[in-house]
């Protein structure tokens, strides 16, 4: 498991270890920052490059290395 800072997730890239709605690399698109300014950071909005459709994800779900690798990875 790798570590990750969500801090400095924004803009960073993934790819997708299998392709979601036919979309394989992602940007960090947005922070999806707390009510509660105390709170940490959880969600973020990950934007598919090729067709720009976003969804919201949980920063903790990047870790799992058999979904996601860090950069844009051509396999």
């Amino acid at each position: 498991m790798r570590k990750l800072n969500p801090a400095k997730l924004l803009l960073s890239k993934w790819t997708a270890v299998k392709p979601i709605d036919k979309n394989k690399h992602f940007l960090i698109s947005k922070i999806i920052r707390p009510d509660d300014p105390n709170a940490p950071l959880e969600l973020f909005e990950i934007e598919a490059v090729y067709s720009k459709k976003s969804h919201q994800i949980h920063w903790r779900e990047l870790q799992d290395e058999t979904k996601w690798r860090q950069g844009w990875i051509s396999d």
